[in-house]
């Protein structure tokens, strides 16, 4: 294993801090940086966005001095960032890093984000609309059961996993398949080997804990002035209010209550707890999809025992 001192390999796994919202993942992975000389390439899908501070939680200027960041702050609402995008530039930015004879250390919770980089995301080629439009008339005219029974012909992979009664999942499969001539299964078996590996501590707390740290971190970013930076937001041109990164929690919610469409203020501070708890519950469910992953308690890992775990793996 490399360590701060050692020559560095691409060959070696990348240290990844992963873990839900709120859980400590910042202050930790400082820690760590500092120790590896290492700089952090950010994994979450909000804090790359420049006009969206409070929201996102993202680390403060003396954060940003400890340690060098990538993805913090670098792209605008109007640009449209994906999970293939950001691990292309991923990739790029740790083989500069790799240049540079410094660690990069991934940090961050955005679950499709972190699997597009360590796994890769099928490369599936655009299909025409028409294709789609077709699809969709056929399902009105023939109906789900005959869209089904054609995909565990064409696809019987997809076919397995798809639930009969969600349609949109038997659709696209049938679009790529139309639109391609190949099966959706042959792109994710064919989909390109990522150019590095990766060895993940995903941090935990006991979820009362967990959550109780939600609750405080809601409050803590209204009183820092959460909907004076949504008010603002919602002032750019052209920005879409209800298309990502501004639907998601902690930004649709406060953004439904300027619309009136959530009356009450508590209310809307209510739903932003909740939701945001429940997306942490997700991500955690996400993570155990892996079983290469290794669990930490939050509430007692410290730097040195990230370091030990890293340098013995």
């Amino acid at each position: 294993m490399t360590s701060s001192e050692d020559t560095v390999s691409e060959s070696d796994p990348i240290l990844t801090i992963a873990g839900p919202t709120a859980v400590g993942k910042t202050e930790l992975s400082l820690d760590v940086a500092e120790a590896l000389d290492a700089e952090i390439i950010s994994a979450d899908s909000r804090q790359v966005y420049k006009e969206l501070t409070i929201g996102t939680a993202k680390p403060g200027p003396e954060a940003l001095e400890r340690v060098p960041h990538h993805f913090i702050g670098e792209r605008s609402l109007h640009e449209s960032f994906s999970a293939g995008t950001y691990a292309e530039e991923a990739n790029e930015r740790i083989r500069e890093v790799l240049e540079r004879g410094r660690l990069p250390l991934v940090v961050g919770g955005a679950t499709l984000y972190l699997h597009a980089l360590q796994y890769g995301l099928a490369d599936v080629p655009d299909v025409e609309d028409e294709v789609r439009e077709r699809l969709e008339a056929r399902l009105e005219e023939e109906g789900k059961e005959t869209l089904y029974e054609e995909l565990k012909e064409v696809d019987p992979t997809q076919a397995e996993k798809a639930d009969p009664t969600k349609t949109q999942r038997v659709i696209r499969a049938l679009e790529v398949y139309h639109g391609t001539g190949k099966p959706l299964t042959y792109y994710y078996e064919h989909q390109p080997e990522p150019p590095f590996s990766y060895t993940t501590i995903v941090l935990n707390r006991d979820r009362e804990k967990l959550y109780d740290r939600i609750n405080r971190r809601v409050d803590q970013m209204l009183d820092a002035g959460l909907m004076d930076e949504v008010r603002s937001v919602m002032q750019i041109d052209g920005v879409q209010l209800d298309e990502p990164p501004l639907s998601t929690i902690g930004y649709r919610e406060p953004i439904q209550y300027l619309e009136g469409e959530i009356e009450d203020y508590d209310e809307m501070v209510r739903l932003v707890k909740r939701n945001t708890r429940r997306y942490a519950k997700r991500q955690l469910t996400w993570f155990r999809r892996y079983d290469e992953y290794t669990w930490m308690d939050a509430s007692t890992t410290t730097a040195e025992d990230v370091l030990s775990f890293y340098t013995s793996d």
